[in-house]
């Protein structure tokens, strides 16, 4: 049978509202507009009434903090045949967009407005995802719901794992207020999962082949930034997995450097090989150095008695011809810039190569 959601007023006793018609829909459709964490998700709106490859209306496309896209459509006077419907074919369209249809249809119903940064303003600072898109989801909207629509939608759902979901509301109006109450028609417990892709289109923002993120962490007083910008080098280690990235650093790239709690300080040029730090040299002064007899106030290891557990916990020592560097003091950070716990990955986030090249004068292309 379908949902139904009761609110009552209570003074001496309690006394059941009854749930009353909408004035008009279309009210219900601006208020998950002016706010769409009314849905119980917090979404930046991509577009309203977004026009799809087969010339129907989307009436609200928005995305989520992982980067799953959200199809919101509301049933108006629809029957659900064709509500359910027209939502599976908004479905089969949104399934193929790519990292960059994403951002195009961001930018045509948001002129003026930089997707990364709206991204970063709506989700507390947090920079956009490389993938856009790896998955999606169907949320249909009504102020009532009949025994088929629910019939179908539980089907979908239960049976074939459809990410496609009712949220219910009833208005009321008692006393000169107005009420909205909301449930979901399949609580999140038994919800299937957002569809991951389905066909080849790039959820990943594009990448230009050779600009690199690398995390230079100073914990403990193991690796010192002004070392690295003295003798051009980034490092990495304690750890496979703290190092495994940095040695993937191809010989040529172009690296990003953040650190931790900071912000950007340098981007420039790796010219050799990851090497653990007693192996690696320098060149200082147009001499060919050992790291280790560098004047050095980080340790990098050096001191550190090695364990032969069969464990790779050495320093590795990548070096870097530097094109621009700044101190710790004048770190370069704007909300919404890219940064995450890996060593070394990709660079594929347009805003941080666009700022931080404007910042340290550079031009962000190569």
């Amino acid at each position: 049978m379908p949902l139904e959601i009761g609110l009552w007023r209570v003074t001496d006793k309690a006394v059941q509202l009854a749930p009353a018609k909408m004035p008009l829909e279309s009210r219900l459709e601006q208020l998950i507009l002016d706010d769409p964490a009314i849905l119980e998700t917090e979404l930046l709106l991509i577009g309203h009434q977004v026009l799809t490859g087969h010339g129907k209306l989307i009436d609200i496309l928005g995305i989520d903090l992982e980067g799953t896209v959200h199809i919101v459509e509301l049933k108006r006077d629809r029957t659900p045949r064709e509500i359910v419907a027209q939502a599976l074919d908004y479905a089969s369209w949104v399934q193929g967009l790519s990292n960059e249809d994403i951002r195009d249809i961001f930018n045509r119903h948001n002129p003026g407005t930089d997707f990364d940064i709206a991204f970063a303003e709506r989700f507390g600072g947090t920079p956009t995802p490389d993938d856009l898109n790896e998955a999606h989801s169907i949320t249909v909207v009504a102020s009532d719901l009949d025994d088929s629509t629910e019939r179908i939608v539980e089907y979908l759902s239960s049976t074939y794992a459809v990410p496609i979901n009712v949220m219910l509301f009833r208005y009321f109006s008692d006393q000169g207020n107005d009420y909205l109450a909301r449930t979901w028609l399949i609580p999140s417990t038994r919800q299937a999962a957002p569809s991951g892709k389905t066909q080849l289109r790039s959820s990943k923002a594009a990448w230009n082949g050779s600009d690199w993120y690398v995390a230079f962490g100073m914990e403990d007083s193991t690796r010192v930034w002004n070392d690295a910008q003295k003798y051009g080098f980034v490092s990495a280690g304690g750890g496979e997995w703290y190092s495994r990235s940095l040695r993937k650093l191809p010989v040529g790239a172009r690296i990003f450097v953040y650190v931790p709690g900071h912000g950007y300080v340098g981007v420039g040029t790796v010219t050799g090989p990851a090497v653990p730090a007693m192996n690696a040299k320098l060149m200082e002064n147009g001499n060919d150095m050992y790291f280790s007899q560098l004047d050095l106030q980080g340790d990098y290891g050096l001191h550190t008695t090695a364990v032969d557990d069969g464990t790779d916990t050495h320093e590795y020592i990548v070096p870097v011809s530097w094109a621009h560097t700044v101190s710790l003091s004048n770190a370069f950070w704007l909300k919404g810039l890219f940064a995450n716990q890996n060593s070394a990955c990709k660079l594929r986030h347009e805003l941080t190569l666009t700022e931080v090249s404007k910042a340290f004068g550079l031009d962000s292309k190569v």
